[in-house]
């Protein structure tokens, strides 16, 4: 399994709207081949700042599976006009302890 991290810089002003976007566009991430998850944080100490956290199958999944479909052109119409920066970076587990 594979964790996506991209970290969101939104334009001044435009969270609201970013959010309701993010809301409508739920779906289509969701409906890809091999998504088995996501969160969707809100930073508090950086105005507009988000952190998106998408678990994957494996990396060719996201890169070359969603990335490559048409979904996706979607997905990055809906939200990519949003951003002032983006990070993304894929990462594999090493540990984990169970929470709660």
């Amino acid at each position: 399994m594979i964790l996506e991290m991209a970290v969101l810089q939104v334009k001044p002003g435009q969270e609201a709207a970013y959010e309701a976007a993010l809301q409508e566009a739920l779906p289509i991430i969701s409906a890809a081949k091999s998504f088995r998850g996501m969160e969707f944080q809100r930073c508090i100490e950086t105005p507009g700042r988000y952190l998106f956290l998408v678990r994957w199958e494996t990396l060719e999944d996201h890169t070359q599976g969603f990335r490559g479909s048409a979904a996706y052109q979607e997905w990055r119409s809906r939200l990519h006009p949003f951003y002032e920066s983006a990070l993304v970076e894929h990462y594999e587990q090493v540990a984990s302890v169970p929470m709660g």
